[in-house]
């Protein structure tokens, strides 16, 4: 009950500030505010940031970077949810942000078929439904190769897509490439997000993702039988964002 509440008194809010904001300004707000919680791995402030992206599509809806975004700060609330303590009231919750983040990505495919991320974001939100419930592989399988492909053949050289097609090849299993699959798209996208690094970036433009593909590089070469390396990415990670808590749980059980 208190999670519903709370969860519409966001969008409330969002409506609200919507009003008074252009679209423009409200995704500029929505992105500091996304990379805050990113950084301080926040729940409550990705619902927050969703608000104001969600706001900034209802006064711009032919804004393919509104629904992107929206996709986006929904996308990590579900991996916050999914990372708390299981509960009724969380398993509801990270339904309505999974649902809520394929609306959005996909109206951003629509908008722009050439989407890279938002391909990527929906094959892995597709992979998660399938884990939740294998039985949906049957009916899901197919979405997640298919924006698995299109994200490759629009984004080969993103870093967001290489880390997020590694994480898909991780969970999927031999099917799906495996462990050394996984290994060899995060390490390409840690190198892209080494030179994207060393660009300038535009007030919208994403740069998200490379503490959490660090922290998954740990877990893959841990999961290889590398310890070593795997306390390296570990550490690594934590230099980008002492709080991510995949690279802190994963290090303490990683000690010699």
């Amino acid at each position: 009950m208190m999670i519903r509440w709370a969860v519409g008194l966001l969008l409330l809010t969002g409506l609200a500030v919507g009003a008074a904001e252009p679209p423009e300004q409200l995704a500029t707000a929505g992105v500091a505010q996304f990379t805050n919680a990113y950084a301080a791995w926040d729940g409550a402030e990705f619902a927050a940031a969703a608000a104001r992206f969600r706001a900034a599509t209802l006064a711009a809806p032919e804004g393919r970077t509104n629904f992107y975004w929206l996709g986006v700060a929904e996308f990590h609330h579900l991996l916050y949810l999914l990372g708390e303590p299981a509960s009724r009231a969380n398993t509801r919750a990270a339904e309505t942000a999974r649902e809520a983040a394929l609306a959005a990505l996909k109206t951003a495919v629509k908008l722009d078929d050439h989407d890279a991320e938002s391909h990527a974001l929906l094959g892995t939100l597709y992979g998660i439904g399938i884990a939740q419930k294998p039985v949906r592989a049957l009916w899901l399988g197919p979405r997640v190769m298919n924006h698995e492909k299109a994200a490759l053949e629009y984004g080969a050289e993103n870093p967001r897509v290489r880390y997020l097609l590694g994480m898909s090849h991780y969970h999927a299993g031999a099917l799906g490439g495996g462990k050394e699959e996984a290994l060899r798209c995060l390490l390409k996208a840690e190198e892209l997000y080494a030179a994207e690094a060393a660009k300038p970036a535009g007030p919208l433009e994403p740069r998200w993702g490379r503490g959490s593909c660090r922290a998954f590089l740990g877990k893959t070469y841990g999961a290889l039988g590398l310890p070593a390396e795997a306390r390296k990415y570990f550490r690594l990670a934590l230099e980008l964002n002492p709080r991510d808590p995949l690279a802190r749980e994963e290090l303490k059980r990683a000690a010699p």
